[in-house]
């Protein structure tokens, strides 16, 4: 069994801490990474006044992913935002104007379970494939192409483990690299359509 990507020892704090600082620049308090949920009507078009929403605001967002839910009524859009809490209110009350929306939910760091999916591909060569393969079994990545030249892996996590292994990638060489925006659930028994938060 292939050890947990944040085993408790000095070397792998030390190296996940490293890489992660490299691949991913401190931010200050006040452009804090947001992640709201927004529970919306399945209609054409829907996505793009949402977008359209975004950039007539010019609300600069770093993600947006968005798929069907239980309800074959409602999609989910899920978005991801650096901004201060007053840029957050601020986008929470523009999305309520919209018709097409029907619940806006700020998920707070530690009340919600999110995760994303990255592919990346990078050089492995004869020489450095067994240190690349072993990078990628420390963080319980997978990898899902295999090449003369380069491995094509597979990770899915939460924002830091997968900038600590991009960050370890780097040095072998990423080729190219696709990733889906976030995505996030509430942790507990609720769900967005109970949640009491108010525009």
């Amino acid at each position: 069994m292939p050890p947990d990507w944040n085993v408790d020892t000095q070397e792998t704090e030390s190296t996940f801490v490293e890489t992660r600082n490299a691949y991913q620049p401190r931010i200050s308090d006040s452009m804090r990474r947001h992640v709201i949920s927004v529970l919306v009507l399945n209609q054409p078009g829907v996505l793009s006044r949402v977008s359209g929403l975004f950039s007539r605001r010019g609300f600069n967002i770093d993600s947006l992913a968005v798929g069907p839910t239980e309800d074959i009524d409602l999609s989910r859009i899920t978005v991801t935002v650096q901004g201060d809490h007053s840029l957050v209110d601020q986008m929470v009350q523009q999305l309520y104007k919209l018709i097409c929306v029907q619940k806006v939910l700020v998920l707070e760091a530690g009340q919600a379970v999110e995760r994303q999916l990255v592919l990346v591909k990078v050089r492995a060569d004869s020489q450095s494939r067994d240190a690349v393969m072993r990078v990628v079994d420390i963080f319980r990545a997978r990898i899902v192409d295999v090449a003369r030249e380069t491995l094509t892996v597979e990770i899915t996590g939460e924002e830091d483990k997968i900038a600590a292994l991009l960050g370890l990638l780097t040095d072998y060489g990423i080729i190219e690299l696709v990733r889906t925006g976030g995505i996030a659930l509430q942790r507990g028994p609720g769900d967005i359509r109970q949640s009491m938060q108010t525009p």
